[in-house]
């Protein structure tokens, strides 16, 4: 069993939690996720990491409630505990695995959206204790939905939040402001966006624009998290790739995001999954090499 040491609500829908896993906290980088599962019955949840604390040995989560399981993740508080907490899972983050110098030359801008604050927060963190600096855009519906304000300002260089109703920070799209930034001037080598798919889609649009790589974390179509569903699998420029054990992080200018959603629709149902079988053949389960399809 894995302890709840911390439980609290950020926002009407977004929820955090401090879970006490060492060998997971020892392991860990930023971008990579855990599978949560509250109690015998209960789903595998992937949920990618926000925050770790090797001394303490401790993760942090954050999650917003979409379905029955996750919703009885907000009944959880501290004092109880987790069924699973299984991980690191996933390929961390680029930033954290390239050779140090060449990333200290590069300007990297981050981009997230509503709980996509969550994953964002911990590379910037990283860079931080690095001693490289990064900007991020933080964008929510409204002003009650924007989350870790406070935490992303202590490791940022400059820090943009903008609500699509203008209610705090900016008014727009976090389009908007890479487009106002790209305006004044600003240089960015990298640009890191996490958040809703049709938010990524349009940031990778955006970006393409100014020819600026983008890479993205396709974290939102995963569903058991180890290469064994086939629901996260995807197509990365010409070649198949499945977000949970190729990514989740992939170059967003080669993604067909329109797939990507429509796949993500289809998946909730189980005419769904049969016309994705037929129409996938062999990649549609197995296609990973790691599960051996549906022998």
């Amino acid at each position: 069993m894995y302890s709840i040491l911390k439980a609290e609500a950020l926002t009407s829908n977004i929820y955090l939690m401090v879970v006490e896993a060492p060998r997971v906290a020892k392991h860990c980088l930023p971008g990579q996720f855990v599978i949560v599962k509250a109690d015998e019955v209960g789903e595998r949840i992937p949920l990618t990491i926000c925050d770790y604390d090797r001394e303490a040995g401790t993760i942090t989560i954050v999650f917003q409630p979409v379905g029955a399981s996750t919703e009885k993740f907000t009944k959880l508080k501290a004092g109880d505990s987790f069924q699973d907490f299984v991980g690191p899972l996933g390929r961390p983050s680029e930033l954290c695995t390239e050779d140090l110098e060449e990333v200290k030359k590069k300007h990297v801008l981050f981009v997230a959206g509503g709980v996509g604050t969550a994953p964002v927060y911990p590379q910037v963190k990283w860079l931080h204790e690095h001693g490289i600096k990064a900007d991020a855009i933080v964008g929510a519906k409204t002003k009650d939905l924007v989350i870790l304000e406070k935490e992303m300002e202590a490791v940022c260089d400059n820090l943009y939040v903008t609500t699509d109703d203008g209610s705090y920070g900016r008014h727009g799209m976090v389009t908007k402001v890479i487009d106002d930034l790209m305006a004044e001037g600003k240089h960015y080598d990298l640009v890191v966006a996490i958040g809703p798919m049709i938010m990524m889609k349009f940031c990778c649009l955006t970006t393409k624009k100014y020819d600026l790589p983008t890479i993205v974390s396709m974290n939102p179509i995963m569903v058991d998290g180890t290469g064994m569903c086939g629901a996260c699998r995807l197509m990365v420029g010409d070649e198949v790739k499945f977000a949970c054990v190729d990514g989740p992080e992939f170059d967003g200018h080669k993604i067909d995001f329109d797939a990507c959603m429509k796949r993500q629709q289809l998946y909730k149902t189980e005419e769904g999954r049969a016309l994705l079988k037929l129409r996938e053949g062999d990649t549609h389960h197995g296609g990973c090499g790691n599960c051996g399809g549906d022998k």
